[in-house]
């Protein structure tokens, strides 16, 4: 490479938001540079705007009018003065035509050069580059219009990858069994990579069902060194999206490891590659073959840090000014182990549904490393990704690492939304997780809980918990005879009675306070005695039966979230005098997030089959279908393509056949 000469960084701007802008952010100042965030209409108050030394706004609501409008986030950086541009990931990170656009401003680009970007956004294109360089690729065919879709699929082998030429993180690919949801798989997987990436481009590529997803974080600077930083296993997944890494792999032995690296770098080389960069396999035993090459700053770059000890974002920078690495292969070496979770708003118990909404409380536990884009009041939108956070944990043994991530994530006060932080503590406490059997069928094949029951005693502790802290909110809003304990009677009072409700089960609750102002509570048939060392308005430290224990209780409405040792239980208070209500609204069908309506694949007086499509949402960037539960006639629709709807907004009546 041509001579190059050091160019120092003053002012940074990040194109992006949320959890890596901060991340990026950090480093940044660290380093003595300032730095500017640009933000969406919903962002305004976002955490990662207020710690930017400077901030732009990009007047829109949806990614298409703010982080992907290149005009707009170029005008930012004349506005502010920035002499360079990091893209964090997503977004525009892996967008030849802004960098070239930015660095034709005179502007430094803190990522790889166009050519790499471009060949490599192509995953076709990448395919054959790999094949060139004699890297292990699988079987693929891209699909143009008019080709002959089924006997492409049947050429390559069931069961087939839907996925797009374009973009990443899961979008716009289909895993397909057979040739009868092929044309569906297609049609969808070109109408997601269409609006994720604008572009529809879709090929079909051998589907390994059971392998190991294994990445290779690789980093080069401007004067031709090429280093790769060890591997990243990243096999459990969800729609093709990452949810737990780790670092190193379990199953990468000296040999593999050696190979596969070797291969990366390869693969780099190949195409003159510099700055941070992952190259990406799939792993099969002894045998590995390439996926893709992510030209830009990985998610779950932290576990590499955390084993390596270096600082990515520092080194991106460092090389983007021109500086050498100043290191070669043989410095680097393996410091332990390292895992990552990524914390989403998402129900696993509705298939990982994305559910937006606001974080009324975030407070991260006093262990592991938290990369996180919230804080309390924080609001988790449709328009954006649902990651709330990544967690990190790092320690000399994998099983020490791992035990302390779920630790992390049960110490975690998450309330006020929907999340997979108990899925993910199931998972990594796991025997087949524990064990290393982490391939990328594994959520499917393993089925981890994906909510956590609590027992009989934690639902008790969690409902005396509420007891107690609402009859001391309810004592100190008294106004008379505040002062009082409230054991202190002349005569005998009756016992209080409260009821909740957890897991569909009533719990009944009858109680009395005694003059040295313990309690005495009845459940059923059994009786405690329960004293109280502290209380206010959220936490309590209390001893139920001589059991020390510290909660904290969170009241959304009726609804009391205990937060206790081993994470967060709910309950519900029942009420004294329960209202008839109206009866549950019979055939309807709801919108279960707020979203775009795409597409309706039915009318009013349509006879329809069980599971067969009848709305597609757009919610989060990910199709979300909405299946009839039964064979019926459709009653009514209420929505048409392009509608915007609500969280619960009824979608089509269905009238079930008799």
């Amino acid at each position: 490479m041509a001579d190059v000469s050091i160019k120092p960084i003053s002012r940074l701007l990040v194109a992006n938001r949320g959890e890596i802008a901060r991340r990026i952010f950090r480093t940044a100042h660290e380093m003595g540079i300032s730095t500017v965030a640009v933000y969406a209409d919903g962002d305004a108050d976002a955490p990662f705007v207020h710690e930017a030394d400077m901030a732009i706004a990009l007047n829109g609501v949806t990614s298409a009018q703010t982080y992907l409008d290149t005009e707009k986030v170029i005008a930012a950086c004349e506005a502010a003065g920035a002499d360079a541009v990091h893209p964090g990931y997503g977004f525009l990170s892996e967008n030849a035509a802004f960098a070239s656009a930015i660095i034709a401003k005179g502007i430094t680009w803190v990522g790889p050069p166009i050519p790499a970007i471009e060949q490599m956004g192509d995953k076709l294109s990448a395919k054959a580059a790999m094949t060139e360089a004699k890297v292990p690729t699988l079987p693929a065919k891209e699909l143009n219009a008019g080709d002959d879709v089924a006997a492409a699929a049947k050429e390559i082998g069931y069961p087939v990858l839907v996925k797009a030429s374009a973009g990443g993180g899961g979008r716009g690919m289909r895993v397909v069994e057979s040739e009868e949801g092929l044309k569906a798989a297609v049609e969808g997987a070109r109408r997601e990579a269409g609006s994720s990436f604008g572009d529809d481009t879709v090929f079909l590529e051998r589907w390994l069902t059971s392998s190991r997803h294994v990445e290779i974080q690789i980093l080069g600077d401007l004067h031709g060194s090429l280093v790769h930083l060890f591997e990243r296993e990243c096999s459990i997944q969800r729609r093709h999206q990452k949810v737990i890494e780790e670092a190193p792999s379990p199953a990468v032995t000296e040999d593999i490891r050696q190979r596969m690296g070797e291969a990366a770098v390869k693969a780099a080389q190949k195409i003159g590659y510099a700055s941070a960069g992952t190259v990406e396999f799939l792993l099969d035993g002894d045998d590995f073959w390439f996926l893709e090459v992510n030209t830009r700053l990985q998610v779950e770059h932290p576990i590499t840090e955390e084993i390596t000890g270096l600082d990515l974002v520092r080194e991106q920078i460092r090389i983007a000014e021109g500086e050498k690495l100043g290191y070669g292969q043989s410095d680097l070496t393996i410091n332990g182990h390292a895992v990552e979770a990524r914390l989403y708003a998402e129900d696993p118990a509705k298939n990982f549904l994305p559910s937006p909404g606001l974080i009324k409380v975030w407070e991260p536990a006093p262990i592991g490393r938290f990369d996180s884009g919230v804080e309390s009041g924080s609001e988790v939108s449709v328009q954006f990704d649902p990651m709330i956070a990544k967690v990190i944990a790092h320690g000399p043994t994998r099983r020490e690492a791992i035990a302390k991530l779920a630790r992390a994530l049960e110490g975690t006060k998450l309330q006020g939304i929907t999340n997979n932080r108990d899925f993910l503590v199931a998972t990594l406490r796991h025997p087949a997780f524990i064990a290393g059997d982490t391939t990328t069928d594994f959520i499917e094949r393993v089925n981890p809980d994906r909510t956590r029951e609590p027992t009989a005693s934690e639902v008790l502790n969690a409902a005396i918990a509420a007891t107690l802290v609402s009859q001391n909110v309810r004592r100190k809003e008294a106004k008379q005879l505040k002062f009082m304990a409230s054991g202190w009677r002349n005569s005998i009072m009756p016992p209080e009675r409260v009821s909740y409700e957890s897991n569909k089960e009533q719990l009944d609750i009858e109680y009395r306070s005694q003059r040295d102002g313990s309690f005495v509570m009845h459940c059923g048939e059994r009786s405690h005695t329960v004293s109280i060392h502290g209380v206010d308005d959220t936490t309590i430290d209390l001893a139920i039966d001589h059991q020390r224990l510290s909660l904290t209780v969170f009241q959304d409405g009726d609804v009391f979230i205990v937060h206790g040792p081993t994470g967060e239980v709910s309950v519900k208070e029942l009420p004294r005098y329960p209202s008839p209500g109206l009866a549950d609204f019979k055939g309807g069908l709801f919108a279960p997030m707020p979203g775009k309506v795409l597409a309706t694949e039915i009318s009013a007086g349509d006879a329809v089959k069980e599971g067969q499509i009848l709305v597609v949402l757009e919610a989060m960037k990910m199709e979300h279908r909405i299946t009839a539960p039964i064979d019926g006639t459709v009653k009514e629709l209420n929505v048409t393509e392009g509608d915007q709807v609500d969280n619960g907004q009824i979608l089509v009546v269905l009238e079930g056949d008799e």
